[in-house]
């Protein structure tokens, strides 16, 4: 009897048994949906507080203009999660620092809910610049992006006086380093260079504390080398030391200042190439003091000493690329395939 008991209960779990292995081997697409396919990504570092209804960071327009009531897709490895809108903008708060920023777009490119095979980038912030190259206020476009970071590099007083203090590590070359698509720079400038630029009085009087002609003049777009580092340098002394790295390195004037870019143009560079990477970064800040104050008093000023003008370059940063971005999405079929090239003049 005991032996008839036994055998009815294998009968009975058997449909079970089928159920349960049929659920198993089901293809992904019956599983999940199909992954989004992704037209243009936005990577911001970091936002002040919420994404809408505060003070703006670098993602709150962004946000505003194309998330506004998205459903947020988390993404496990990556800071914040993703943000997605019908037409396939994406975009995401990728966190502050090469480390940070890198891990991020590392976990968002190799998770399955995205498709990437054919996305452009958009890396998008806050930075410093020279005083002798721009200004508070200007939006710019980086044609190259070079890290700050990799080499060596001692004391000003153990070395002759005027002579660099800075040497690159041999076996770096492949990402110390990175030339963007110059026809893709050529579209973001014919797109969006003559944008209307948000000022402000308080940075328009801040200007005028320095004597270089650049460092008045009202914000603009233009183009350079964006230097990636981790460090906060800050002094005439490193802003040289920049753009000696930038000049050895062959790129371009060295016009921006940021922690992220390069790091995360190397993730992207891995898995997708990099003819399809932007840097678009606003200057909020000059990285040296004015003539009459130390290195130490720029870096941490009395109150009402700072640059003004943060609120209107983080608006004018996405008004600037969102030109880009919408003339992508709207121009999809000649731009699925490679960046097309410029129309002749």
């Amino acid at each position: 009897m005991f032996s008839n008991w036994t055998r009815s209960l294998r009968w009975l779990a058997i449909p079970a048994l089928v159920v349960l292995l049929a659920a198993c081997t089901s293809t992904p697409a019956t599983r999940s949906a199909q992954p989004i396919e992704v037209k243009v990504f936005v990577g911001a570092m970091f936002e002040i507080g919420q994404n809408t209804g505060d003070r703006a960071g670098e993602f709150q327009h962004w946000y505003e203009r194309y998330w506004k009531g998205a459903t947020p897709i988390p993404v496990a490895g990556a800071l914040q999660p993703v943000y997605c809108n019908a037409d396939g903008v994406c975009g995401s708060v990728l966190g502050m620092g090469k480390v940070n920023s890198s891990a991020s777009m590392q976990a968002i490119l190799t998770n399955p809910a995205f498709d990437f095979s054919k996305a452009y980038y958009v890396i998008s912030g806050v930075a410093g610049t020279p005083p002798s190259r721009g200004t508070i206020g200007e939006v710019s476009w980086a044609t190259w992006l070079v890290d700050y970071d990799l080499g060596h590099r001692w004391a000003p007083e153990e070395n002759k006086a005027g002579e660099p203090t800075f040497m690159p590590r041999k076996g770096y070359e492949e990402y110390r380093r990175f030339k963007l698509n110059p026809a893709l720079v050529g579209w973001a400038m014919k797109l969006s260079g003559d944008t209307p630029l948000k000022d402000s009085d308080s940075a328009r009087a801040y200007r005028q504390r320095y004597p270089q002609a650049a460092a008045r003049r009202a914000p603009f777009v233009g183009t350079g080398t964006h230097m990636t580092g981790d460090t906060f340098f800050h002094g005439p002394g490193m802003s040289n030391q920049a753009q000696y790295i930038a000049k050895l390195y062959g790129a371009d004037d060295y016009v921006i200042t940021e922690m992220e870019a390069a790091a995360i143009a190397l993730v992207i560079k891995r898995q997708h190439g990099i003819d399809r990477v932007m840097s678009l970064r606003g200057a909020v800040n000059f990285d040296q003091g004015n003539p009459r104050e130390t290195t130490l008093q720029h870096l941490d000023p009395a109150p009402g000493e700072t640059a003004g003008g943060f609120a209107e370059t983080v608006a004018n940063v996405e008004l600037v690329g969102s030109r880009v971005v919408d003339h992508i999405v709207a121009n999809w079929p000649q731009w699925q395939a490679g960046v097309p090239p410029l129309p002749a003049r």
